[in-house]
């Protein structure tokens, strides 16, 4: 794992899962993930807590670039889980906000499995839909007061 990647500095543990994201802004994340057995309940097939994983991470990111680059917390997290996705399926996820307030702001986030067709179009099958509501302003410890410049760092290359 490179330390230095941007899934590393912004996610460690979607990195871990392989994660990758595409886009990075106040209206938009975006990346996606192959499911893989580090990912997979025992019936291989993607587990619940790791798709609200990828809701709470894809919010919060874009949430804190919402915010200015304030340190968020996630308070509320609604996951609806619509279809199972199995091992091997390549997963798209994508966020944006509902709500941007001052203190409060509520994101949306879409898990699809896709499927490349014979067409070489790509088709496109809901997995899960989720609310996160998060609290913004939270403060930052001394320990970790560079954060919001890495993550400024991160957006600028995406």
């Amino acid at each position: 794992m490179d330390p230095k990647s941007p899934e590393y500095i912004i996610d460690q543990p979607l990195k871990t899962l392989g994660f990758v994201f595409q886009e990075l802004s106040a209206t938009r994340v975006s990346g996606h993930l192959t499911v893989t057995e580090k990912c997979c309940q025992p019936f291989k097939v993607l587990h619940g807590g790791v798709s609200a994983l990828i809701a709470e991470g894809l919010a919060s990111l874009g949430a804190g670039v919402a915010s200015g680059y304030k340190r968020v917390a996630g308070i509320h997290l609604s996951i609806h889980h619509l279809r199972p996705a199995s091992l091997g399926d390549s997963i798209f996820a994508e966020s944006f906000p509902v709500s941007v307030g001052k203190n409060i702001q509520v994101w949306e986030v879409r898990l699809w499995k896709t499927k490349k067709t014979k067409k070489s179009s790509e088709e496109k099958v809901m997995v899960s839909t989720s609310r996160v509501t998060l609290f913004c302003g939270v403060p930052i410890p001394d320990h970790v007061k560079d954060a919001p410049d890495q993550l400024r760092k991160v957006v600028s290359k995406l």
